[in-house]
């Protein structure tokens, strides 16, 4: 039994099914709604439609193609719903969950319940992949069975816009140190610019959340007016940094600059890359439109924000992402502490491995540990439980590698080896120890 029919519960159902077992697979949309979700599409996206990188020299690249070469369903759907991102992996939303969607529904020994789960369930095996908006009734009922209060985070989603309301003249199209054309819609601003947009942010009106939450947002999806808040220069550091970008209208490199990216294949909408907000709409429609190019935007959708429920991991989980308080329910995706679609679609597929191998009586398939997979559950597992928060994966949870001196040349001086040196070592170590586990856990229906 699967809870959730989002990127996790969907992956871990294909996985299980692929290997023998039969799955119920319960969603509560479209009969009860999310605060979030749109359709009653499975596997939809609501933060952003970006994947992110696809290049292995990046710890998601490396756990992206760890997923294809295990038989990934999420990253399957993600590459046949491709848009043009530069050197990201980015998906026409819609495509992509009617991809994931129709693979699901069609499969053989998965059933697809649309009905609400408000207790956990006593079967034998049991996959909770509610994700961050868990319905509140489960998520109490979980609390109380793993006693200690939940945490949570505040997560924004950037707003998206419609490409044939953007002013392409003060624009240009370019990928970060790129060439040719490049995939990215870029907004140059100038300091006059940048410092009117900064104050305006400051000065927005924000939905404000309630009296007894705390605002403990994701470092990584902080929202745009927060970042501005920490400091005048923090935007022109972080998502509007316009290093390795040049204006051709100018010939120099401008002092900020608002990337948008496709949303769709058709190209008709776009994303505004890394502004997720929760300023109120009348604000972002104020705001945004200051930049150039969207004085007359017209938006497809408004910036929102969304609580995000996640279990204290390192205290709650066992080793195969079970309950130690019931260990015949798994955890997988947002829920179980990590950050990302990717990552909540890989502790899926790794949750519907252990549930094969515990209804087998096997030993369960542990990816190697110099895998991203592992790098994933070593986080899960090790991080300190007093300051527990969610993570992408990120280089930082591998093994450490030998130190090496490289010598470009016979005669030269060695030097210390680089990162992306050392990130493609990490890459490539991890992809050479990955065969064996692939053997283990390849599909083989009983």
């Amino acid at each position: 039994m699967i809870v959730g029919a989002g990127l996790a519960g969907c992956e871990a159902a294909w996985h299980a099914a692929q290997r023998g077992l039969s799955v119920r697979l319960y969603e509560m949309r479209p009969a009860h709604a999310s605060p979030a979700h749109t359709t009653a599409d499975l596997a939809e996206l609501v933060c952003s439609n970006s994947l992110r990188s696809a290049q292995l020299g990046n710890a998601v690249g490396l756990l992206k193609e760890e997923m294809r070469r295990l038989g990934s369903l999420i990253l399957r759907a993600a590459d046949a719903a491709a848009v043009p991102a530069g050197s990201a992996l980015a998906v026409d939303r819609a495509r992509f969950a009617r991809h994931v969607s129709d693979a699901i529904e069609s499969h053989p020994r998965i059933e697809v319940r649309r009905e609400r789960v408000a207790k956990l369930p006593d079967d034998e095996r049991v996959i909770l992949a509610t994700g961050p908006l868990t319905d509140p009734e489960l998520a109490a009922d979980l609390q109380a069975l793993c006693g200690e209060q939940s945490l949570y985070f505040y997560d924004a989603v950037a707003p998206i816009v419609y490409a044939d309301s953007i002013d392409l003249a003060p624009t240009f199209r370019a990928s970060r140190w790129q060439d040719d054309e490049g995939d990215y819609l870029n907004l140059p601003l100038d300091r006059a610019g940048y410092e009117a947009f900064v104050d305006a942010l400051c000065s927005a009106d924000t939905v404000p959340l309630h009296d007894f939450e705390q605002a403990l947002y994701f470092e990584g999806c902080l929202p745009i007016e927060e970042m501005a808040r920490r400091g005048r220069e923090t935007l022109a550091h972080g998502p509007m940094k316009p290093v390795g970008l040049t204006d051709p209208h100018t010939g120099r490199r401008p002092w900020a600059v608002v990337q948008l990216r496709h949303e769709d294949a058709a190209g008709a909408l776009y994303n505004l890359v890394g502004l997720q907000t929760k300023m109120r709409v009348r604000e972002q429609q104020r705001v945004f439109r200051m930049l150039p190019g969207l004085g007359a935007a017209v938006f497809a959708r408004y910036g929102s924000v969304h609580r995000n429920t996640y279990l204290n991991a390192p205290r709650q989980l066992g080793p195969t992402l079970e309950l130690r308080a019931r260990p015949a329910v798994r955890i997988a995706g947002q829920m179980a502490g990590v950050e990302g679609y990717v990552e909540s679609a890989a502790l899926g597929g790794l949750a519907g491995l252990f549930a094969v191998a515990d209804a087998r009586g096997e030993a369960p398939p542990l990816p190697p540990e110099t895998s991203a997979h592992a790098a994933l559950l070593r986080h899960l597992r090790d991080a300190d439980p007093r300051r527990f928060q969610p993570m992408n994966v990120n280089w930082g949870l591998f093994p450490a590698l030998e130190p090496v001196r490289v010598a470009p040349e016979p005669d030269a001086r060695p030097r210390r080896e680089k990162r992306p040196e050392r990130n493609a070592r990490l890459a490539a170590r991890a992809l050479a120890d990955l065969e064996p586990w692939l053997a283990a856990a390849r599909a083989r229906p009983a």
